[in-house]
């Protein structure tokens, strides 16, 4: 394998900005997930940086390797629709499962009757 000094610079431009976009998408999550105040709303910055996030490391991944070895490199192909593919079904069922026991321990202020999808008991709240 190559040195980062063996890279062209266009290679190591891009991944360079790849990376910077990736880490500021996720970056921008954590700060949700610190701003935000119950569980309900937490769980949205997250859920939707991380998968977004890791694409753009993946990209810059793909970029580098590509250039390094002078031939197309896809493993991160299969990691990033792996993520595509699992991220949204796990923060699907975190939320449903908290949606679930808020509704059991009869927490109408937790969030999840909001929106009047939910109700406790079977009585409008």
């Amino acid at each position: 394998m190559t040195t980062a000094a063996d890279l062209p610079s266009w290679a190591a431009l891009a991944a360079a900005l790849l990376l910077a976009l990736g880490a500021t998408i996720v970056l921008i999550g954590a700060l949700g997930l610190l701003r935000l105040r119950t569980f309900y709303q937490r769980i949205h910055g997250p859920a939707i940086t991380i998968t977004l996030g890791a694409g753009g490391v993946l990209l810059a991944s793909m970029v580098v390797f590509t250039a390094a070895q002078s031939r197309p490199v896809v493993h991160e192909v299969i990691i990033g629709a792996f993520l595509l593919a699992t991220a949204p079904v796990v923060s699907m069922l975190i939320m449903r499962a908290a949606v679930y026991r808020d509704l059991r321990a009869r927490k109408g202020e937790s969030g999840a009757t909001a929106g009047k999808v939910y109700t406790i008991g079977g009585e409008e709240s």
